[in-house]
């Protein structure tokens, strides 16, 4: 499958209610087998996370219903590019070379 530099993707920032490093872990790696979700990091710990995700591909009810058990509070949302978050994934030495 190729994707394009330009392609939308929607990162959703949370607050959880109800989480903890177990229910977190396990919601965490459900999501990270689905091939439409490009990014997540939930943090039972802090109780808050973020998910980056093809929302084309994957409804936004979709992944709340996924994420339902731990209560998600959507605290933050933003569009951005596979390019912008490939940009944004670079070490620093990658981004310094790059300069």
């Amino acid at each position: 499958m190729s994707v394009g530099p330009d392609k939308k993707l929607t990162r959703l920032e949370f607050r959880f209610k109800n989480a903890n490093f177990e229910s977190a872990s396990a919601k965490q790696y459900e999501l990270e087998k689905d091939e439409r979700v490009w990014r997540v990091f939930l943090n039972g710990f802090a109780k808050n996370g973020f998910v980056v995700f093809d929302e084309e591909a994957f409804p936004r009810e979709e992944l709340l219903k996924i994420l339902e058990e731990l209560q998600p509070e959507v605290i933050n949302e933003r569009k951005l590019t596979v390019e912008e978050l490939i940009e944004s994934s670079y070490s620093w030495n990658n981004i310094i070379g790059r300069t």
